[in-house]
């Protein structure tokens, strides 16, 4: 079983965040540590903190929540780990920048992380603009389990996205400026709910189109008859364009639009009695805020459908996430509130266990926890999966692109009542070959 090429979901977090600003904000340039009340002593007591850094938009033109789950889910397992006693005594330090999703802020940040605070790794970064890659690499330094909103991830070595690569990561993006992504998602609907139209909704913003021409070109190269819609980015009438798909009988709703913009279109398929077998979302939707996000369209809310690589946070049979949930549970009763669980949480969950994986090997015998000793262990070539929290994940580095590969999806339904329901099986289960298109970030 080979992990999946995820990089076409890049455009897509692209074109929803792209689709939803006007501008970037500059924001925080301090690290958030510097803000944070300090807490009681650790319970570790040998040794040197380890200190790792973790970069966010989370003050950004598209709001404060769109990126800080693989912080808080990061942030949650290595308190969890302190507690526990750190690293063979040593405690895990960890300095949080917000990068206020610009360009200047990510280099003030990894400025502030990676040369002043010379931080041992960065982990689960989620950067609306990664403008400080380049300098992250050329200093050596892990990045692990980041998020690849952008193309970072595919192009600069030692950076280590939560989806793999198998790019040569050599300076340039993918293979001589493409990345490529698989068809896994549209078989999965075809094979297991036997659709055949699929609707493709966007604004008509470049971002947006871009990415709704792609997930086009991957339904009909897997047979689909594809209605496309597209809206304007102002002034949308997305009544319209739900009245159209109900005519032509799509079965599937994919889309290139926003949070608000995915509401408004199911509040529309429901006033026009547009039902589909899925309303197909993606891994950053796939939080517990569903039902408030969604509170007006109930019958295209229990349609929603999410894909990614990583187990359902909801499948708590599971021992992995049974931890990943009990720490996120107690973070939230700590904090007094309820708090949205989402699958961003557990990535960044997964990526800390990564970061903890590695520097654990560095420390066998009279090991050291350093850049170069993590890093070796992140590009060991080996499958790594967390526990069973991710696909397994490849750096492989080919020098020509796939031209077709075994590829596995994670699926999961919302139910009221029940919230994300996992579909299909097990995620190691949901596999297919297919073909892998070639896009231009």
């Amino acid at each position: 079983m080979r992990r999946p090429v995820r990089a076409a979901e890049a455009l897509l977090v692209a074109a929803l965040l792209v689709a939803g600003a006007a501008s970037a904000a500059c924001g925080s340039r301090l690290p958030e540590s510097d803000f944070e009340r300090r807490g009681t002593a650790p319970a570790t007591t040998g040794g040197a903190p380890v200190r790792v850094g973790i970069i966010t938009s989370a003050t950004s033109p598209v709001g404060g929540a769109a990126f800080t789950g693989p912080r808080d889910g990061a942030k949650a397992y290595f308190d969890r780990l302190n507690a526990r006693g750190g690293l063979q005594g040593r405690r895990v330090e960890v300095r949080t920048c917000d990068d206020g999703g610009s360009g200047v802020g990510n280099n003030d940040c990894v400025r502030d992380l990676v040369e002043q605070d010379e931080v041992v790794a960065l982990v689960a970064t989620a950067s609306l603009d990664y403008a400080g890659a380049s300098r992250v690499s050329r200093a050596r330094v892990p990045d692990i389990g980041g998020q690849p909103i952008g193309a970072a991830y595919d192009t600069y070595p030692h950076l280590y996205g939560i989806y793999g690569s198998l790019a040569p990561r050599n300076g340039k993006p993918g293979w001589d400026g493409k990345l490529y992504g698989g068809t896994e998602v549209y078989r999965y609907f075809k094979r297991e709910q036997g659709a055949r139209t699929a609707a493709v909704v966007s604004y008509n913003q470049a971002a947006s189109a871009a990415y709704a021409r792609l997930v086009t070109r991957g339904l009909k190269a897997e047979g689909y008859k594809v209605v496309t819609e597209q809206v304007d980015f102002a002034l949308p009438n997305f009544r319209a364009a739900a009245a159209d798909m109900k005519e032509q009988g799509a079965d599937l709703v994919f889309d290139a639009l926003d949070v608000h913009g995915n509401a408004q279109l199911c509040e529309a398929m429901d006033a026009v009695g547009a039902e589909v077998t899925a309303k197909v979302t993606h891994v950053q939707n796939w939080t517990s805020a569903v039902g408030d996000d969604y509170k007006d369209a109930p019958r295209c809310r229990n349609a929603l459908w999410a894909t990614g690589s990583s187990r359902n946070y909801e499948d708590t049979g599971h021992p992995a996430v049974r931890e990943f949930r009990a720490a996120m549970d107690a973070d939230a009763m700590d904090a007094g509130k309820g708090k949205a669980l989402s699958q961003w949480q557990l990535e960044g969950w997964a990526a800390a266990m990564w970061f903890t994986d590695a520097a654990t090997s560095c420390l066998r015998g009279d090991g050291d926890v350093t850049r170069a000793c993590v890093d070796a262990f992140m590009n060991r070539n080996e499958p790594y999966s967390a526990r069973g929290l991710l696909l397994p994940v490849t750096f492989e580095e080919r020098a020509e692109p796939p031209g077709s590969r075994r590829t596995c999806v994670s699926v999961a339904r919302w139910r009221d009542g029940k919230g994300w329901v996992t579909q299909g099986g097990d995620m190691t289960d949901n596999c297919f070959d297919v073909p892998q298109l070639a896009y231009q970030p």
